[in-house]
């Protein structure tokens, strides 16, 4: 059975215990990647809001890599989302903009990341830096269907603490996506798209 439930958790990282980790899983975890992103979330604009979504539906482009991306179910820190993707040719980025503006998105949050990715305990965390503003983490495992994804997420829960590491609830959670989306991430407005914006500004190639 496919694999297509994200169980996720996330919590906020100190400039210090973002180096502590790299430093710790460098060493004793698997390193799988480093990223650089940029995302537009059109979900903040729709239905639900930031809070009470149940849809979650992004563009994204990983390392050069176009994405659209689609998860569903409930957020907010502790996650158990299906998750549905599919990448797109190097270049093509500005093109998804554009037929997801034409197809009536609008509006969403842009947001520039980049991450150190690692795998400890059949876990993968990902330890993300806002540019110029915060750190955090995400730790996840992908689940099929007939799993326990409850189980799952007390699994994730216990190594983190094993890790010192706060964990945010649903209140915290969406507090830092708040101060995120007013002091960090922007609003992207597709009115104002002109082409080959984002192959400018991020030098996508």
């Amino acid at each position: 059975m496919d694999k297509n439930i994200e169980i996720e958790i996330r919590g906020p990282l100190s400039k210090g215990e973002f180096e502590n980790l790299v430093n710790f899983f460098d060493s004793s975890g698997k390193k799988k990647s480093e990223k650089d992103r940029v995302l537009i979330d059109y979900s903040t604009f729709l239905e639900g809001g930031v809070e009470h979504r149940k849809k979650d539906i992004r563009l994204r482009v990983t390392n050069g890599i176009p994405e659209i991306i689609v998860k569903i179910g409930e957020w907010g820190g502790n996650e158990q989302r299906k998750e549905l993707s599919i990448f797109t040719k190097q270049g093509e980025f500005d093109t998804l903009v554009e037929i997801f503006g034409e197809l009536g998105f609008g509006k969403g949050m842009l947001c520039v990341r980049k991450s150190k990715v690692y795998e400890y305990k059949d876990i993968e965390f990902a330890l993300v830096e806002v540019p110029g503003h915060s750190y955090y983490y995400e730790a996840e495992k992908m689940a099929s269907g007939n799993e326990n994804g409850d189980e799952l997420v007390k699994g994730i829960e216990n190594v983190c603490k094993e890790l010192s590491l706060d964990i945010f609830d649903k209140k915290q959670f969406f507090e830092y996506v708040e101060k995120l989306n007013k002091e960090s991430n922007e609003i992207f407005d597709y009115k104002n798209y002109t082409s080959n914006y984002f192959k400018n500004r991020f030098d996508l190639k």
